[in-house]
C-alpha cells in the first residue's frame, strides 16, 4: 500500500531559488521581508521588520502588546536549533486568589486580567540587537510607515471589529476610537491608519538616538518600552475597571515592576529524532512537544498508517493527537515537566497501544512514575454567571459541543477554529495568530509565530495604539495543575513554530497560526513532505483536520470529546470511514484548515524554497 500521490495542481508554485526566501500570512509583511534581504538584511532583520508590519496590517491577530515564540539557526551554528522566549509571565499580582476574589472560576478571555507582561517587542528587539545587522529605524521604518500612512484594511479585520463593536461602543470607548473612526466599521480596501503606534515606534527610536553602537541604540529601545513610557502608559490603563468577556468589570493587575523585571530570552529547543529528520520545537513551557510526542507514537508505525488523506491514516493520527494532547494538559507548563520521559521511545510504545480500531471519547493522559496528572475540569458547555441573565449582549449559552456535520457556533463549537479567529461579542478569541518564515542566502533561519494583543483583547491604549494580551486565559486557577496561574510563572501558550533538521543542518522552517490547531495542521505537512515525498506548497493546499478532543486552551476551556473538524476535500469516503470509526465529524467547507507558510533551504546545494496558504488569499511567499 503506497502514500497518496499528491495532487499535481497546487494553488501556487513551490518558489525555488538561491538568494532567500520569506512567507507569512500577510502579504505586506512577506514583501517587507523580502525587500529588507534584497537590501542586504539578513533573516534576523526581515524576521523583525515583517513582525513589528505583523502588529499593523494583522491587527486582530496580533499586537505588540501580545507574546511570540520563535525557533532559529544562524548561518554560523546550522545544527543548533534556538528558541527566542517571547513568553511573559503573569504579573506579581495575578494569583488565583485575586481572581476568585472578583467573583472569577476562570481566567477571562479579554480584559487586562487576562494579560501576561508583554513580551513580543522586547523579544523581537533582543534578536536584532544579537543577531542582526541593521539599525532599528530601518527597521521599523516599514511599520512606521503603513501605520502613519495607512494600508489597505483587510476584510477580516473589520469583520472582526464589527464583531465586538458594541462592546467598544458600550465598554472600551478608546478601542472604539482607534478602530471605529467616525463611529463606522473601516470596509475592505481602505487605507487604514494608526497614527498613535506610529509615533510609538518613532519615540522607540528617538529614545536610542545618542547611543553609542548599533547595540547601545536598540537597548535604549527595550529600556523605553520596559520602563519609560511605553511601560507607564500600559500600567495606568489597566486601572479603569472594564469589562471582561465574564459580563463583569475589572481592573487590571500589571505593575511597573512586572516590566521591569522581564526580559525576553533564548532556550534549547526540545527535538525529536523522525524518519531521519530532528524536529526542533519549543520546550513544555509551550504547546510544541505534543507534536514531538505525537511523531514518536506515529514512528512505529508503518508509512501508510501516516497518510493523511486515508481514513486509516486520519484515524491513526487523531488517535495519536489525542493521546499527546491529554499530556499536554496533564503535565505541560512552566514548571518541571518529566520531557525526556514523555518523549523516551518507551513511554511512546505504550501510548501507541492504546490507538485501536475505534475513536476514543475519553480524556486519557498517560501515567509517570512518582506524578499524578492533573485532571482539568472536562466542560463541553460553559456559561458565567455573570453572563446567565445579562442583556447587555450575547453570551455564552452551554450545552453539549456540536458535532453533527455543522460550523459550531456555541462555547464548543467556536474551538473548532477554521484558520481566521472566532470572535464573540464579548471579545473572546479563538485560533488567533500570524506566522511568517524567513531563510537567506547565508543560511540563517528562522521560524516565528507572533500573536496576542488583538484589536479585540482589551482596551485600546490611545497614547500607544495597541492594547494588551490575553495569554493568561490558558492558565488553570485549580490547584494542582502544572499551568496553574502562578505569579512570575509563564502560562502554557500555543504558540509553537517549528525547524526540521537532516545531517545537523536545518532545512525547513514552517508553522501555522490556530490556537490549538497550530501544531495539528503542521503534523500532516511534516507527514507528507517528509514520509511522502509533497513538494511544499503540494503539502500545504492537501486537505486537511483537526481533533476537538481536548480541553480548549482558549476561555472558556471547553472540549468535544472524539469531535473532528475536516475539510470536506478530505472526501466523502474517508469522512464517512471516520464516522464509522466513532469520530464527531464537524465538516468545515473546502479550503479552511490551516494557514501554514514554510521555507526550505538546501544546505548542500544553497537552493532555497518556500510556499504559502492560500485559504483565505491572505498569505504568500517571496523570494528569488
Amino acid at each position: 500500500m503506497t502514500f497518496t500521490k499528491p495532487d499535481p495542481f497546487t494553488t501556487r508554485p513551490t518558489l525555488r531559488g538561491t538568494f532567500g526566501m520569506s512567507a507569512s500570512t500577510h502579504w505586506l509583511a512577506t514583501a517587507t521581508a523580502q525587500s529588507v534581504l534584497e537590501r542586504g538584511g539578513n533573516a534576523f532583520d526581515a524576521a523583525t521588520a515583517a513582525a513589528f508590519v505583523l502588529h499593523v496590517v494583522e491587527p486582530h491577530l496580533n499586537g505588540p502588546g501580545g507574546d511570540m515564540t520563535g525557533v532559529f539557526v544562524t548561518a554560523e551554528e546550522p545544527g543548533n536549533p534556538v528558541v527566542l522566549m517571547g513568553q511573559g509571565p503573569a504579573p506579581a499580582a495575578a494569583s488565583p486568589e485575586h481572581y476568585r476574589s472578583e467573583g472569577l472560576d476562570l481566567v477571562p478571555g479579554s480584559g487586562a486580567l487576562a494579560a501576561a507582561v508583554p513580551a513580543a517587542v522586547e523579544a523581537w528587539l533582543l534578536l536584532l540587537r544579537d543577531h542582526g545587522t541593521w539599525e532599528l529605524q530601518a527597521v521599523l521604518e516599514y511599520a512606521t510607515g503603513y501605520a502613519g500612512d495607512g494600508h489597505p484594511v483587510l476584510g477580516r479585520v473589520g469583520a472582526t471589529i464589527g464583531a465586538v463593536a458594541e462592546l467598544f461602543r458600550k465598554h472600551w470607548p478608546t478601542s472604539a476610537e482607534l478602530w471605529m473612526p467616525g463611529g463606522r466599521i473601516p470596509e475592505e480596501g481602505e487605507l487604514l491608519r494608526n497614527p498613535a503606534y506610529a509615533r510609538t515606534l518613532e519615540r522607540l527610536v528617538e529614545s536610542g538616538a545618542a547611543g553609542s553602537s548599533r547595540e547601545a541604540r536598540i537597548d535604549a529601545a527595550r529600556r523605553e518600552w520596559s520602563v519609560g513610557f511605553v511601560a507607564t502608559a500600559m500600567v495606568r490603563s489597566v486601572q479603569t475597571p472594564h469589562r471582561h468577556s465574564s459580563g463583569t468589570d475589572h481592573r487590571g493587575v500589571l505593575a511597573m515592576s512586572d516590566l521591569e523585571d522581564f526580559e525576553a530570552g533564548y532556550e534549547p529547543a526540545a527535538t525529536m529524532q523522525f524518519r531521519g529528520h530532528a524536529i526542533a520545537k519549543t520546550r513544555a513551557w509551550g504547546q510544541g512537544p505534543a507534536l514531538l510526542q505525537t511523531l514518536a507514537i506515529l514512528d512505529g508505525f508503518d508509512d501508510h498508517y501516516l497518510d493523511p488523506s486515508t481514513e486509516l491514516g486520519a484515524h491513526t493520527i487523531l488517535e495519536a493527537e489525542k493521546l499527546a494532547l491529554a499530556d499536554r494538559e496533564a503535565y505541560y507548563g512552566d514548571a518541571d515537566v518529566p520531557l525526556d520521559y514523555l518523549l523516551s521511545a518507551e513511554y511512546a510504545t505504550a501510548r501507541r497501544a492504546l490507538i485501536g480500531d475505534r475513536a476514543s471519547l475519553e480524556f486519557r493522559p498517560g501515567r509517570i512514575p512518582g506524578r499524578e496528572p492533573f485532571m482539568p475540569p472536562l466542560r463541553t458547555g460553559y456559561v458565567p454567571p455573570a453572563l446567565t441573565n445579562d442583556d447587555d449582549g450575547p453570551g455564552l449559552r452551554g450545552g453539549a459541543s456540536d458535532s453533527g456535520g455543522t460550523r459550531g457556533t456555541g462555547a464548543a463549537g467556536a474551538s473548532a477554529g477554521v484558520g481566521e479567529p472566532t470572535v464573540l461579542p464579548t471579545g473572546e478569541t479563538r485560533g488567533d495568530t500570524c506566522h511568517l518564515d524567513v531563510v537567506d542566502r547565508w543560511g540563517n533561519m528562522i521560524s516565528a509565530t507572533p500573536s496576542g494583543g488583538w484589536l479585540q483583547s482589551s482596551p485600546a491604549i490611545s497614547e500607544l495604539g495597541f492594547c494588551l494580551g490575553t495569554r493568561l486565559q490558558m492558565t488553570w486557577l485549580e490547584a494542582g495543575s502544572p499551568s496553574r496561574l502562578t505569579p512570575g510563572k509563564r502560562p502554557r501558550t500555543t504558540l509553537t513554530p517549528t525547524l526540521v533538521l537532516r545531517n545537523g543542518h536545518a532545512i525547513t522552517a514552517l508553522g501555522s497560526p490556530g490556537g490549538d490547531q497550530q501544531d495539528q495542521w503542521q503534523l500532516p505537512y511534516l507527514l507528507r513532505t517528509i514520509v511522502g515525498g509533497y513538494a511544499p506548497q503540494q503539502a500545504i493546499d492537501a486537505p486537511t483536520f483537526h481533533t476537538t478532543s481536548m480541553p480548549g486552551s482558549f476561555w472558556p476551556r471547553t472540549w468535544n470529546p472524539g469531535g473532528v473538524v475536516v475539510e470536506d476535500r478530505l472526501g466523502d469516503d474517508v469522512i464517512a470511514g471516520l464516522e464509522r470509526r466513532g469520530h464527531r465529524i464537524t465538516r468545515a467547507g473546502n479550503w479552511t484548515l490551516g494557514r501554514l507558510s514554510a521555507v526550505v533551504r538546501d544546505p548542500l546545494t544553497g537552493v532555497v524554497q518556500a510556499a504559502a496558504n492560500p485559504r483565505g488569499g491572505q498569505g504568500y511567499a517571496a523570494g528569488r
